[in-house]
């Protein structure tokens, strides 16, 4: 597990800094709600009005004025991008950089399989991104015990449960992209986080967009249909775990035969 414990050592610097950037963002929406309490059923009726804008959102289908409701809009928004957008940069380098930095020749040299070599990335991937969504449900539990809110555990469970998969989703997938890669490619991996953000915005504006949800890994993530039935929507969930298995075979399967240079 020698090279498991060095993507971690080498990963440690990037994880502790976007897990404190998203959780002091977090920290600040749950600490907005008290002053903003009185006037959220207000700004609810006043964004029922604005149409699409509402719909994307999905404040159309949650009471604003409750604090799960303004959890759901505010920090699910935060919690489900910033951790997407980390989550596709760790996964996009991991395997590519060993040809960017040229130290593949390096690694490859030493008595570990090339298969080998994908499962402790993939699981230092993984066990990264755990680690920054435990991190984050734990600083949010904090916020909502230091405002004095009762905390509601099934529905924020349910939420963060549902925002860990679609992050591991998008790794995976960005895992199996890096394979195909012989340069890092970060702007490819943030771009695939918001494009599968704006085609979730999409898909809320309009039922004849709604196909679009099994596009995006963020189609099960929406706080207003979790808040709304109690859980992630199980066939887009199951979908999202499968795509995370195809993106994890997709880098054993061309990292074990690819011509490294």
């Amino acid at each position: 597990m020698i090279l498991f414990r060095h993507e971690l050592r080498q990963g440690r610097t990037a994880l502790i800094v976007w897990t404190a950037s998203v959780g002091f963002l977090l920290a600040v929406c749950v600490g907005l709600y008290p002053e903003m309490q009185d006037e959220m059923a207000a700004a609810g009726r006043l964004f029922a009005s604005m149409g699409a804008f509402t719909a994307a959102f999905g404040m159309d289908r949650l009471d604003f004025g409750s604090f799960m409701g303004f959890y759901a809009v505010e920090c699910g928004n935060v919690l489900a991008l910033g951790g997407a957008f980390y989550a596709a940069l760790t996964g996009v380098s991991a395997l590519a950089k060993e040809e960017r930095g040229r130290t593949a020749e390096f690694l490859l040299t030493h008595p570990l399989s090339r298969a080998r070599a994908v499962t402790e990335k993939l699981a230092a991937v993984l066990v990264q991104v755990v680690v920054m969504d435990l991190a984050l449900l734990v600083l949010a539990l904090l916020g909502i015990r230091l405002i004095g809110q009762a905390i509601p555990w099934g529905k924020l469970l349910a939420l963060h449960g549902a925002c860990w998969l679609m992050h591991t989703e998008l790794a995976c997938l960005c895992f199996g992209l890096s394979a195909f890669l012989r340069r890092g490619g970060p702007g490819l991996g943030m771009g695939l986080a918001a494009g599968a953000y704006l085609l979730d915005l999409a898909a809320n504006m309009t039922e004849r967009a709604g196909f679009l949800k099994y596009l995006t890994p963020f189609g099960y993530c929406d706080g207003a249909d979790i808040l709304t039935n109690g859980w992630p929507d199980p066939v887009l969930a199951a979908l999202g775990a499968l795509l995370a298995w195809a993106g994890a075979a997709a880098a054993y399967i061309r990292y074990c035969k690819k011509d490294i240079r």
